[in-house]
């Protein structure tokens, strides 16, 4: 963590800034230690403020149309820029045509670029002689590591002594890692000492401490190193309470995900995100979203673990409209149900906080 922030980055999220192809560029904007974020770029939305746009409270992070506008703002600001991130999250992870203008341009200027996406950019050959010639790094966030250097299951979970939370989500992009981010942080502020495990590219680029990149691994060493991630965790800092950042959710289509977590990092509950307004799967109009309560019984027959609290991802909603589907949400199910983003993270603190003393 000393070589944190390792740079002041412009975050390229062309056309999906405020949708769900823009979430890492959202992940970004709301918190990273790995740099310090200077804009984003997306021209529908210049001259606007980022924080603005996703919160509704300005954060000072402004929206530029281009390459060129943001350089010349964060150069009159004393504050050049040395990196270049990718901060979209298209569907499949592929990179758009006019992204990879950008990221030309974006070396030309001598910018170390910062990708995400399962399109390596330091596998083309044109972009890495570019790199090369100007002096300047492409890190392709999502490069498996080598087969060698990656573990198999073994059962060393059960050393694991911390009280392990599995952030899971009834579909992709509902904001499963900002609520963990936000969790971790009321226990911290309650003296529980909580560390978060990513899963994915956009925590990674967040700075988190431990962690794997999910849909990158060699399906055989998935459960493995999930498990040696949160076993190097509870190693390293012996948390009181160590969070899962889910991924996916377990039917949604393209992004099945959470049964490995379940597995392997052996959750002793399940907080569950979820997004009232949405009715089919996010970028599947034809495969109606499986409803709440089937989702929470699947997750508690798999895990044989208790879904302990909902939270509402306001997607849609005016704030009246949320706090109405979260009494909704518990008069149907039984739980608390809250947007942690809204209203903030205490009622989730307040029941992990219970079961951990109970496990005590």
């Amino acid at each position: 963590m000393s070589g944190f922030p390792e740079g002041s980055a412009i975050v390229y999220c062309e056309g999906a800034f405020g949708t769900t192809h823009g979430k890492t560029a959202h992940g970004l904007v709301r918190r990273t230690r790995r740099y310090k974020i200077l804009s984003v770029i997306d021209s529908r939305r210049a001259g606007e403020d980022a924080g603005q746009v996703l919160e509704g409270k300005p954060c000072g992070i402004p929206l530029h149309a281009d390459l060129d506008t943001a350089r010349a703002s964060a150069d009159v600001a004393g504050t050049p820029a040395t990196h270049f991130v990718i901060g979209l999250a298209p569907d499949g992870g592929r990179l758009p045509p006019e992204a990879r203008r950008a990221v030309e341009s974006a070396i030309r200027a001598r910018l170390n670029v910062d990708s995400g996406l399962h399109d390596f950019l330091s596998e083309d050959s044109a972009l890495a002689a570019l790199a090369a010639e100007r002096g300047v790094r492409i890190r392709d966030v999502r490069k498996p590591p080598a087969r060698g250097d990656l573990h198999f299951f073994d059962g060393k979970i059960d050393r694991v002594s911390a009280f392990r939370v599995a952030v899971l989500g009834t579909d992709s992009a509902v904001g499963k890692r900002t609520t963990a981010w936000l969790i971790a942080d009321g226990l911290n502020a309650r003296g529980r000492h909580a560390e978060l495990v990513g899963t994915g590219q956009t925590a990674w680029m967040q700075g988190v401490r431990h962690g794997i990149i999910l849909d990158s691994i060699v399906n055989d060493f998935v459960s493995g190193e999930i498990e040696h991630a949160v076993w190097s965790c509870w190693e390293e800092t012996r948390p009181d309470v160590i969070l899962l950042e889910g991924q996916g959710s377990l039917m949604n289509p393209a992004y099945p995900g959470g049964f490995e977590l379940l597995a392997a990092g052996r959750p002793h509950c399940v907080v569950l995100q979820h997004a009232p307004a949405r009715r089919r799967y996010d970028g599947f109009p034809d495969h109606p979203l499986h409803p709440l309560e089937r989702q929470i019984e699947a997750i508690e027959l798999i895990s044989d673990r208790p879904v302990v609290a909902v939270t509402v991802n306001h997607e849609g909603l005016t704030p009246d409209e949320t706090r109405r589907a979260c009494g909704e949400i518990r008069r149907r199910t039984g739980l608390p149900a809250t947007d942690v983003l809204l209203d903030g993270a205490d009622e989730v603190v307040s029941v992990l906080e219970q079961r951990l003393q109970e496990r005590v």
